[in-house]
């Protein structure tokens, strides 16, 4: 499996900043609720070591999660869905997993589930940038 069949990435001509809240703004215009935001530099920091900023943003959407749960619950151990926002050196990068690539894993998640999650997350990703 090559990592763009895996990945979705997007360069932004943003700061890192001005990113995360383009993200944030992103997913609640599609209606995904907000879990929770990690700084992973921060985390690191705190136990001496130093990364690049970093960024973890947990979303969800109820419908799709519903509907991915009901199929399989272990899909619960790519949930929930995340964009990262990362400095990469000295660019800024927006990154999401994408969904389609679970039907590899998961038999019973058809492409066109799948494939539903990752147009959103795409979007936003896209929208963000």
């Amino acid at each position: 499996m090559e990592i763009a069949e895996l990945l979705h990435t997007a360069e932004t001509e943003k700061g890192f900043d001005d990113a995360v809240v383009s993200v944030l703004r992103e997913a609640d215009k599609k209606g995904w609720a907000l879990f929770a935001v990690y700084d992973v530099r921060e985390r690191l920091l705190a136990k001496g070591f130093s990364q690049e900023r970093l960024k973890i943003i947990e979303i969800c959407n109820a419908r799709h999660a519903n509907g991915m749960l009901s199929k399989n619950r272990l899909v619960s151990l790519c949930m929930p869905c995340k964009i990262n926002v990362l400095e990469q050196g000295g660019k800024v990068i927006i990154a999401t997993m994408r969904p389609s690539a679970m039907v590899k894993f998961f038999p019973e998640i058809s492409e066109g589930d799948a494939n539903g999650v990752e147009k959103e997350l795409v979007e936003m990703v896209e929208g963000a940038r």
